[in-house]
């Protein structure tokens, strides 16, 4: 065991994780249901403890030293495996917990699955809270497995290869369709692959990757099409094609909905795209958790009551 932790009071980590998430002392102390000034008399203990002031103020905010980020993701880290194994003395009730879920997930992945899953929460569980953080990869497997996150939400056009321990589950599989302006000058009824690679397009590319999944296939086939605006995600893609002349390519869900607000009409793509197949995934090393169950039956039940699979 490390010196410091044989002296230090573990209650002044769960602060730490607190101070850091909020970056605020007074918001910081009520997620503690402690006063602001006991915060403050915490967080000097520990700024002893480990002889650094890990948090400055500059506004009104407080911003990490170099030291107090090398420190979060192991306090994290610890914080959640402790709650895991403490949790596992008591049961799991939905209808009381005041547990927190996080999820990694781009806008769309999250657009696709979390209004259904929070109005169900609150149901069920309505002091469930849920966390969503930007997925900064395809999937966030180093996040599942050291349980940084529960859940990550990824699409995929084909079976990725996962190392152990990453379980997945297939929550929707859909077909692409093409969007454009309702006023578009040129496209009228059915959508031919000439009049589609004629068109300049808007393209989402979440991880900030050269190309999209519609250019690789393009690609396969011996075609490219120009693209006008690259977008790191979805939320101005469809209003930007509402009022332009553009194209995008994006799953049927999102396009029937965009449909209703976006000002657009849909077509079939005019060429074959494997379907677009968005997945949920976890680690077995937390399958064991009485609330982790639980959620993923959550999620398995939306699954199974909507009419998502639409391939």
């Amino acid at each position: 065991m490390h010196s410091i932790l044989r002296r230090l009071d573990l209650n002044l980590l769960v602060a730490f994780d607190a101070l850091y998430r909020h970056r605020s002392v007074t918001s910081a102390a009520a997620e503690l249901a402690i006063s602001a000034s006991a915060f403050s008399h915490a967080l000097g203990r520990l700024r002893e403890a480990l002889n650094d002031e890990l948090f400055i103020r500059q506004g009104n905010r407080m911003h990490p030293t170099h030291r107090a980020e090398l420190l979060v993701e192991p306090v994290a880290v610890a914080l959640k495996v402790l709650g895991e194994g403490l949790g596992q003395w008591e049961p799991f009730l939905p209808a009381s917990s005041q547990r927190t879920f996080t999820f990694a997930a781009t806008d769309y992945t999250a657009f696709a699955l979390l209004p259904m899953l929070m109005r169900r929460l609150e149901r069920e569980a309505p002091g469930i809270r849920v966390r969503l953080v930007q997925s900064e990869r395809k999937v966030s497997i180093e996040d599942l497995a050291s349980g940084r996150i529960d859940f990550a939400l990824g699409y995929s056009e084909g079976r990725d290869q996962l190392p152990g321990g990453v379980e997945t589950l297939d929550w929707l599989i859909d077909q692409y369709q093409v969007i454009a302006s309702r006023n578009h000058p040129r496209i009228r009824g059915a959508l031919d692959l000439a009049s589609y690679l004629a068109e300049r397009h808007v393209v989402v590319t979440p991880w900030n990757e050269a190309t999209g999944v519609i250019d690789h296939v393009l690609e396969g086939m011996g075609l490219r099409r120009e693209v006008a605006v690259q977008l790191p995600n979805v939320l101005a893609a469809p209003f930007i094609v509402g009022t332009t002349e553009l194209l995008m390519t994006v799953p049927g869900h999102a396009a029937r909905t965009l449909q209703q607000v976006a000002g657009v009409e849909l077509y079939p793509a005019p060429f074959d795209i494997p379907p677009y197949a968005l997945r949920i995934y976890s680690h077995a090393k937390y399958a064991r958790s009485d609330a982790h169950a639980w959620m993923l039956g959550q999620l398995r039940a939306l699954r199974d009551d909507q009419p998502l699979s639409l391939a």
